[in-house]
């Protein structure tokens, strides 16, 4: 990273998180779960409640003052999500519940028209179970083939692999930016590029990689990508999916209803322009609108900061886990080309009895498979544990962690 990138003030920034101030167990929360879902700044918790207290009402249709305020405000959010992304258009923007529907969306309206018996979806082996299910659907639906780019022994997506996988009968190729479990970065320009020569769609899960560092879709090279509120400090319940706008101005509509119409009579209807046909019935707008604190507030911080932050805590951590014996840590091993997740296994105990023990010391850890069964087969174990880092994070509780674990493998013998 370079140098000239400003230092996140984590102290002040921790200041900005009521949750980080309570206690688990009479231990102060360290709070290492950020992979599965983030706290929420205070700017965000403010906003939510400011909507219902001064704006609450449907969008779109009313004309009165209220509706027209929820409107502007929802519709806001939509506008400021595309220059967080690089300033794509806002009309390539869908909100939804979460990136699992974002992908199962481009699983029926996009592809599912596109792809018959003999075509391919290619994905990888580290992908999480909501780019993996959805296309085992589809693929029982229409009689499409599922292939899968492997990984090497240090975390990385094979491309040698991947060059031989991506033939003329593929469709989709669909992968992680950022893995869930392994924190690889995986490689999207090139894959981008080798995929459009082929003809085949790309559609990126930015889950793992948008919260934790600068993403412009454009430039990516992508024509789909799905990602989740509630791990960019945002609140539940909320998601997104972008796409290419003359990719989605041919999509069929998942899900029929009120707000993505044009016009109904009693045995046909049309649909309304985007991105609005893909957004049926009453949208969460309170959170939606609670979300754009959190951009602002990520944008505040700084992007390119949080990736320096993160490099450095992932590095400072892998240095202290990979000295301990009896411990695999899985995924590259030079930080800049991980995120800041970091799944390890002790051989001496396992993930759920660990985590236990250190929830018992205030310190939250994820345990288990993930959500990448695939993946844990592939790396030959039933579960892991898994520390995830973010902007409010500090070597403190990397500290913690390894104190928690030391005591753990003591107490189990």
């Amino acid at each position: 990273m370079s140098v000239s990138i400003e230092r996140l003030d984590v102290r002040r920034i921790r200041s900005d998180f009521p949750i980080l101030g309570r206690e688990v167990h009479g231990h102060a929360l360290r709070y290492l779960d950020n992979a599965a879902t983030t706290q929420k700044p205070r700017a965000v918790l403010d906003a939510l409640r400011d909507y219902y207290e001064r704006h609450n009402s449907n969008v779109h249709r009313g004309v009165h003052t209220l509706a027209q305020e929820a409107t502007e405000a929802y519709e806001g959010v939509r506008t400021r999500l595309g220059r967080f992304l690089g300033g794509v258009e806002p009309r390539g923007i869908v909100f939804t519940r979460n990136t699992t529907e974002a992908i199962n969306l481009v699983a029926r309206s996009i592809v599912e028209p596109r792809i018959g018996s003999g075509d391919e979806i290619l994905l990888t082996e580290m992908e999480h179970h909501s780019n993996l299910v959805p296309w085992i659907q589809l693929a029982k639906r229409t009689g499409a083939r599922l292939r899968h780019v492997p990984i090497t022994e240090d975390g990385r997506l094979d491309l040698d692999a991947f060059d031989d996988l991506l033939t003329d009968r593929t469709k989709l190729v669909a992968f992680a930016h950022a893995s869930n479990v392994l924190g690889t970065i995986n490689p999207v320009e090139r894959i981008a590029e080798r995929a459009r020569a082929k003809g085949a769609l790309t559609l990126l899960d930015a889950a793992q990689s948008i919260p934790h560092m600068p993403v412009d879709a454009r430039e990516l090279g992508v024509d789909l990508l799905a990602a989740s509120a509630h791990k960019m400090l945002g609140p539940t319940g909320v998601g997104f999916l972008w796409g290419r706008p003359e990719l989605l101005e041919e999509a069929e509509p998942m899900l029929g209803g009120g707000e993505m119409i044009l016009e109904v009579h009693l045995d046909r209807a049309t649909w309304a322009d985007l991105p609005q046909k893909l957004e049926a019935g009453t949208p969460n707008v309170g959170d939606v609108v609670a979300f754009g604190a959190a951009l602002n507030y990520l944008e505040a911080a700084g992007l390119a900061a949080i990736r320096a932050h993160e490099v450095e805590l992932t590095g400072y951590a892998l240095e202290r886990l990979r000295s301990l014996e009896n411990l695999r840590v899985y995924g590259p091993e030079d930080p800049e080309h991980r995120s800041g997740v970091i799944s390890f296994y002790d051989e001496t105990i396992h993930p759920h009895d660990l985590a236990t023990m250190l929830d018992l010391r205030g310190i939250a850890i994820r345990a288990g498979h993930h959500c990448a069964q695939p993946l844990m087969r592939r790396l030959g174990v039933p579960a892991t544990s898994r520390a995830s880092f973010y902007l409010y994070n500090e070597r403190a509780d990397v500290d913690a962690l390894v104190e928690g674990l030391e005591e753990a493998r003591s107490y189990f013998g």
